[in-house]
């Protein structure tokens, strides 16, 4: 246990579309907190901004931040954070809002010598107009995780996206589809931990694939020539520095068997059964209790 911090609240649930996720991430959390010696008050967040102040008046030593997407991810809930003046794990406000404005993160990676994929915003019209680039490309929401609303336009579509389907607002990212190996990486703190390559039956890694049993494989460590492993680790920690980030983050990337491409920066990793993060901790090593004590240990606000 944390020689600084004894109390931790542990912020879990939240309004996104993410909700079931963080809820278990919470769970796993606290349960790993408290085993290790932590005093823990889970805080099932929803979209009441006094019912969270008020949930936290009882004044914890610090917050495990284990909520996931908007609001929870997105620079939201560290601001309320940072004017109460508690510590929090994970990334601050300007890096969690960065890493979730998706345009704006690939134009930071790009200026840092990160290759990303190439991509334009549009308009719900534009997109409906017609194609914006050669297919198969894929359109996605600018600012959501845990790839929900990935939508890759092949060359057939059995369901062609049209105004009555549209699953997204008036701004979209479109980009280009790289194809290849998914490889991904967490940095904790200054260290990259290791690489895995993920494996699925679907087109993609999608939020299915992500969080169901079986939706996926991980293979650990990622079976890639040496230099491309050595690569994948420097880039995740450039990007990871790149925004800004502190504590955990992972960085996903596609290998096209020439170039490493950067998908995104994933600030608050999901700390499920089937997450990536605990596994990458535990081959260096680091058991899931010591990681998130490490968590809680590195929780500042921003000043």
């Amino acid at each position: 246990m944390s020689a600084k911090f004894k109390k931790v609240a542990v912020l879990m649930g939240g309004p996104s579309v993410e909700r079931e996720v963080s809820l278990v991430s919470g769970q796993a959390v606290a349960t790993a907190l408290e085993s290790a010696g932590f005093e823990v008050a889970k805080i099932d967040v929803g979209r009441d901004v006094a019912a969270l102040v008020g949930a936290l008046e009882y004044g914890p030593d610090a917050v495990f931040n284990a909520l996931h997407g908007r609001f929870g991810e997105d620079g939201s809930v560290q601001g309320i954070l940072n004017l109460l003046g508690l510590p929090y794990t994970h990334s601050g406000l300007m890096a969690s809002a960065i890493a979730m404005d998706k345009p704006m993160a690939k134009r930071l990676f790009s200026a840092a010598g990160i290759k990303v994929a190439p991509h334009a915003v549009a308009t719900k019209d534009d997109v409906l107009g017609g194609d914006l680039m050669a297919r198969p490309y894929v359109i996605k929401p600018i600012n959501e995780g845990s790839s929900v609303g990935v939508h890759i336009i092949h060359e057939l579509l059995s369901e062609p996206l049209t105004k009555d389907n549209w699953p997204y607002g008036e701004y979209v990212m479109v980009e280009q589809f790289i194809p290849g190996r998914e490889l991904t990486v967490a940095v904790m703190g200054t260290k990259p931990l290791a690489v895995t390559e993920i494996t699925t039956g679907r087109d993609f890694y999608d939020y299915d694939a992500k969080y169901t049993d079986g939706g996926s494989t991980h293979v650990l460590p990622a079976d890639v020539p040496g230099p491309i492993y050595d690569e994948a680790m420097r880039l995740a920690k450039l990007a990871h520095d790149t925004l800004g980030c502190r504590g955990v983050s992972r960085a996903d990337f596609r290998f096209d068997g020439n170039d490493i491409y950067i998908l995104e920066v994933n600030t608050q990793p999901g700390m499920t059964a089937t997450s990536l993060v605990p596994e990458q901790a535990a081959l260096v090593g680091i058991n899931f209790g010591e990681l998130v004590s490490w968590m809680v240990e590195q929780a500042e606000c921003d000043q």
